[in-house]
C-alpha cells in the first residue's frame, strides 16, 4: 500500500507518520513543503504521476490562532482552497482508493446548538474571527461529497475538536490555545513573572483531544464509517478557557496572577461536539485532559533545553 501523508511536519501529520512507522508493510510518502508546493496544481499532478498513491491523507493546511486568522484571511482561504482542490483533483485523476480529510469544529455555525451535530453544518452564520478558514474546510468536505457522487472517489471526512499534543507549535500567534497557554505559564514560571495575560474573558468553552487519540480515531473510523458524510471526532465534553488556564497553571507550578484581557475576542462562546456516532461505532479516546496537559508541558520544557 502506497500512502501519501501531506502536512507531515505539523502536529497532526506527524502523528500519522508515527502511527505508520509501526507498520513496515506500507510505503509512506511524506513530502516536505520545500519538496512539493501543494498550492501548485501542476506540481501536485506531477508528484501523483510519479508516486501513484493508494491512500491520501489530506492533513496539510494553513492554520493559526485567532490573531493570525484575523490578520490574514485571504491567505487562509486561498492556501487551504488550493491545497485541498489540487489534492482532491489529483486523487480523482490517478484513481486513489480513498482520501482522508480533516475538517475543524469551527465549520459549525457560531450560534450552533450544543453539543454540535453533524447535521448542523451550514445551518447558520460562522464565527467571524475564523470564517475564511472555516469556509475553506467546508468547501473541502463538499468537494469530496460531489466527487464521490460524480466520479466515485471514496473519502473519509472527520471533524476534530480542538487539538493539542506532540509536535504542536508553541508560537503564540500560530499555536493552538492549549499549547499557547503551556508556553506562557512555563515561561512565566522560569522568568518569575508576577502575572500572565490571557486574551478574552475566559468564559468561552472548548473541547480538547490529544493528537494521538485523533490519529487512533481516524484509523479506526475510516474502516467503519463507509461514507463521505462528515463525522465528529472528539471527547464529548468541554472546559472553559478559564478552567483550562487554571489547570495548566497548576501543572506548570506557576504561582502568579492571571490577567484577562477582555478587550480581545473570546471567539465562539462554546464548541462541544456530539460524539454519538463515533461512540456507537465503538471508539473511545484514551488520553484524559490532565494527562495530556502534563505531557505537553514536559514536551515544551524539552524544547527549551535543546
Amino acid at each position: 500500500m502506497k500512502i501519501l501523508v501531506t502536512g507531515s511536519s505539523g502536529m497532526v501529520g506527524s502523528g500519522f507518520i508515527r502511527h505508520f512507522e509501526n507498520n513496515k508493510m506500507n510505503q509512506i510518502f511524506a513530502p516536505k513543503r520545500a519538496e512539493l508546493d501543494l498550492r501548485s496544481k501542476s506540481s501536485v499532478l506531477s508528484y501523483f504521476d510519479s508516486v501513484r498513491p493508494n491512500l491520501v491523507y489530506l492533513i496539510a493546511a494553513k492554520v493559526g490562532g485567532i490573531q493570525a486568522n484575523i490578520d490574514s484571511p485571504g491567505e487562509f482561504i486561498y492556501d487551504n482552497l488550493m491545497i485541498q482542490s489540487n489534492l482532491i483533483e489529483a486523487s480523482r485523476v490517478y484513481e486513489v482508493d480513498k482520501v482522508i480529510f480533516l475538517g475543524s469544529s469551527c465549520i459549525y455555525p457560531r450560534n450552533c446548538r450544543q453539543p454540535m451535530r453533524e447535521e448542523d453544518l451550514l445551518t447558520g452564520h460562522l464565527e467571524p474571527t475564523n470564517e475564511a478558514y472555516a469556509i475553506a474546510k467546508i468547501c473541502g468536505i463538499k468537494m469530496l461529497k460531489y466527487y464521490e457522487s460524480q466520479y466515485g472517489l471514496k473519502s473519509f471526512c472527520g471533524i476534530p475538536c480542538n487539538l493539542y499534543g506532540t509536535n504542536d507549535h508553541f508560537d503564540p500567534r500560530n499555536s493552538h490555545v492549549l499549547s499557547s497557554l503551556v508556553k506562557r505559564f512555563v515561561d512565566a514560571k522560569n522568568a518569575n513573572a508576577p502575572s500572565v495575560e490571557i486574551w478574552g474573558s475566559g468564559i468561552a468553552r472548548r473541547e480538547f483531544m490529544h493528537v494521538d487519540d485523533l490519529v487512533d480515531a481516524v484509523m479506526y473510523l475510516q474502516d467503519f464509517h463507509q461514507t463521505s458524510d462528515p463525522i465528529n471526532i472528539g471527547t464529548g465534553f468541554d472546559v472553559s478557557i478559564r478552567d483550562l488556564a487554571e489547570m495548566i497553571k497548576n501543572e506548570s507550578g506557576y504561582s502568579g496572577d492571571l490577567v484577562w484581557d477582555v478587550s480581545k475576542p473570546d471567539g465562539m462562546l462554546r464548541k462541544c461536539m456530539d460524539t454519538t456516532k463515533i461512540v456507537e461505532l465503538g471508539f473511545r479516546p484514551k488520553i484524559d485532559l490532565e494527562t495530556g496537559i502534563r505531557k505537553t508541558i514536559a514536551e515544551y520544557k524539552a524544547t527549551i533545553c535543546k
